[in-house]
């Protein structure tokens, strides 16, 4: 489970085992969780989060798109 940055409390990874789904970002912060698609910048799962807060993650996920999809492509390609 590479984690791949850090902020607000928030806990940006992904698992390693997931290599056949389109580029995606998994967000944790205490007991919530999230899966946001890299391509279309859209909620796939949310458990525990408000709206409010899935908001901000998919600002902070656009705002290091590059970095996010730089990492998930050295880890798969």
């Amino acid at each position: 489970m590479p984690t791949i940055l850090r902020i607000g409390g928030f806990r940006f990874f992904f698992y390693s085992h997931e290599p056949n789904e389109p580029a995606h970002i998994h967000v944790d912060k205490d007991s919530a969780t999230a899966k946001i698609w890299l391509h279309k910048l859209s909620v796939a799962s949310n458990v525990g989060f408000s709206p409010r807060e899935l908001r901000t993650l998919v600002r902070l996920v656009s705002e290091h798109r590059t970095l996010l999809q730089e990492a998930w492509d050295a880890y798969f390609m």
